[in-house]
């Protein structure tokens, strides 16, 4: 049964090892010519302004969490749509309250004001 999984391992080690080789290759090959300006920090093309240490507002978090939670809605839902009709009436009404459940949370966070990109909303 494992030899089933030898050519994988085979291509995995093949990958590792040429990554790595590329990897060293252009740290010994490739020009390094630093000056003040390739040093600087870069940011969406801007000089960067403040301290790298300032706290973020949390609704950063909050609307990053919200779209992992719809992601990952995605993902159960997409399998189950596309085996709908094979699976009965049982498993909609399941997904029917995942749906719901995701739904009141939506919804919560809408009230609380996650998504409300106001200023006076962002400092800490």
């Amino acid at each position: 049964m494992l030899d089933n999984y030898f050519p994988i391992l085979i291509l995995a080690i093949v990958a590792v090892v040429l990554a790595l080789a590329f990897l060293i290759l252009s740290k010994i090959l490739g020009p390094f010519r630093p000056n003040q300006t390739k040093l600087k920090p870069y940011e969406s093309g801007m000089d960067p302004v403040g301290e790298a240490k300032e706290r973020y507002s949390i609704s950063f978090y909050l609307v990053a969490m919200e779209f992992i939670v719809f992601d990952l809605e995605v993902v159960f839902i997409y399998p189950w749509a596309v085996r709908y009709l094979d699976l009965g009436f049982g498993t909609f009404m399941s997904m029917m309250v995942f749906i719901v459940v995701l739904f009141i949370g939506l919804f919560y966070t809408l009230k609380k004001g996650t998504l409300d990109w106001d200023l006076n909303h962002f400092k800490a």
